[in-house]
């Protein structure tokens, strides 16, 4: 047998398909979805947006089984897997994800698709356990006071000495964001730490010239 028969050989060999059974099947795809349904019940419970997502949560279901089903698919047939990568590569996500924890937890249910299509379930169930550990452990620890805007409206523009006076009293820290000024108001947003937010608020509005105080909470993300 020469080179050139030897190569064409292991060549075609190497392109040969890996015959999977149902069973295999069916036992990968009932594996994955517990795990992906653990991961629903994590996301639902550590989940502190203004507004639970629905939709969110289901799809992190479908991601790991979708997932499990590609590599399952790309296991079975090296020839299957190069189309693929190309068909994949083409789509585009457009949707922001603002929270770092919903990236974290699409993250986690592409991993356990992947982990639990290649045959590694163990794994999966490791994972899964050792981030729900990490999550809940580090959710209890004190993140410290957080920062919120101060909104105070004022009949009078000379009254913000008295207004930061007061500020600097009840707050650690205080930063201004935004000042309009006009001949007869004064409209300022301040960004604070307090723990005394109540206190704040009374003590400006007992000042005259001071029509409205409030605190607002925040994300980061707010522009004046």
């Amino acid at each position: 047998m020469s080179f050139l028969d030897i190569f064409k050989k292991s060549f075609l060999e190497g392109y040969a398909s890996v015959r999977i059974d149902v069973a295999q099947i069916v036992v990968c795809m009932l594996i994955t979805v517990l795990v992906a349904a653990y991961i629903f019940l994590i996301y639902r419970t550590v989940n502190k947006n203004a507004f639970y997502n629905r939709n969110f949560n289901l799809s992190l279901i479908a991601l790991a089984v979708i997932t499990a089903a590609v590599i399952l698919t790309i296991q079975s047939n090296i020839v299957i897997s190069l189309g693929m990568v190309g068909a994949l590569s083409i789509v585009r996500f457009r949707t922001a994800v603002k929270d770092p924890m919903d990236l974290v937890f699409l993250f986690w249910s592409i991993s356990a698709g992947i982990i639990c299509g290649a045959g590694f379930a163990v794994v999966a169930v490791v994972a899964s356990i050792v981030i729900t550990v990490i999550i809940l452990l580090f959710d209890r620890v004190p993140a410290g006071v957080p920062a919120v805007i101060l909104l105070v409206n004022a009949s009078d523009y000379r009254t913000e000495g008295r207004i930061m006076e007061i500020v600097g009293k009840h707050c650690g820290m205080s930063q201004v964001k935004a000042r309009n000024l006009t001949k007869d108001k004064l409209n300022m947003a301040v960004e604070v730490r307090t723990a005394e937010g109540g206190r704040l608020v009374e003590e400006l509005m007992d000042l005259e010239s001071v029509t409205s105080a409030s605190l607002v909470d925040h994300d980061g993300e707010v522009t004046f």
